[in-house]
């Protein structure tokens, strides 16, 4: 294709793949909950709270909780990666600087020509 980047293209299909699978999740999703409509009773157990809801939203709201969960501790796990990564980025920037330093005092100074 003439004027337009490999890049780009690569860009448009990964784009389409990403929409045809969130299309085909949503419509797994759809077909689920449309099959699953016969009521469940959801209890606690120290309690006497119970709740009846159909299976579908049942399992929906139990993936949803799991996935908050797992999202959660990931980012809690994810918090001294990222602690150590600034450390090392503020390290970096510092010896950055000191290299910096140390080329400017080997810079030769700059000397009058003889006889001029």
């Amino acid at each position: 294709m003439p004027g337009r980047s490999r890049r780009g293209v690569t860009g448009r299909v990964w784009r389409l793949l990403r929409w045809l699978i969130a299309a085909v999740f949503l419509l797994v999703l759809v077909v689920f909950t449309l099959s699953n409509r016969q009521p469940v009773s959801i209890g606690f157990w120290p309690t006497d709270l119970r709740w009846d809801v159909p299976l579908s939203l049942a399992v929906l709201i139990a993936a949803a909780v799991a996935l908050v969960f797992g999202a959660a501790m990931v980012w809690i796990s994810e918090l001294g990666q990222r602690r150590r990564a600034r450390r090392a980025e503020a390290t970096v920037r510092l010896l950055e600087e000191q290299v910096q330093e140390l080329k400017a005092r080997l810079r030769p100074t700059t000397v009058p020509p003889p006889g001029g």
